[in-house]
């Protein structure tokens, strides 16, 4: 009996093709289940994780009742989702927030400007300070939450019970533990 036939089988009972074929589904099952490799996610190459405070600016919040969305969890010591480039990230917890003061500049009769309270009475318009304090991943390239960078400037997306409006990064601090 010869070790391979006319036909290409192995001891006339197994297809060299077929053979071949199995042998390359099982290299890649093997390669899947055995070495998987990195999730591609930005935050996980030599990264530590560290606290972060991350400082937001609210700019022209159309809102009737602002003390609506403080008395639903959008206060200190409370938490919001984040979304931040279309990415959820989780809960964050709010560890302060301050409604800024609308104003108005005025000019006076000797040439200088003062800015002086806004007397409107029907403006329904809020501006927000917000610290955030949450778990960040330190990068070569910066903070990381979640799978995004954060740099100052960037848009957050807030996502809450009765709200979901955006904020703008205007600082980051790193607390060392």
């Amino acid at each position: 009996m010869a070790i391979l036939d006319s036909k290409g089988r192995l001891f006339g009972k197994i297809n060299l093709l077929d053979l071949g074929a199995a042998l390359v589904i099982l290299l890649v099952v093997f390669s899947i289940f055995i070495f998987p490799g990195t999730s591609g996610s930005v935050a996980q190459v030599g990264a530590k994780t560290v606290p972060i405070e991350v400082d937001l600016v609210v700019r022209g919040l159309n809102v009737r009742d602002p003390e609506q969305l403080f008395n639903n969890g959008l206060k200190k010591g409370g938490k919001t989702n984040v979304i931040i480039r279309n990415q959820p990230h989780g809960a964050i917890e709010i560890k302060s927030i301050q409604q800024l003061p609308r104003t108005i500049n005025v000019s006076q009769p000797d040439g200088s400007v003062k800015e002086l309270p806004d007397p409107k009475t029907n403006n329904f318009s809020t501006d927000l300070l917000m610290t955030l304090d949450g778990k960040a991943q330190l990068t070569d390239n910066g903070p990381v939450i979640g799978n995004s960078k954060v740099k100052i400037g960037m848009p957050f997306e807030l996502e809450g019970f009765n709200y979901n409006f955006n904020a703008t990064v205007i600082d980051i601090r790193l607390k060392d533990k």
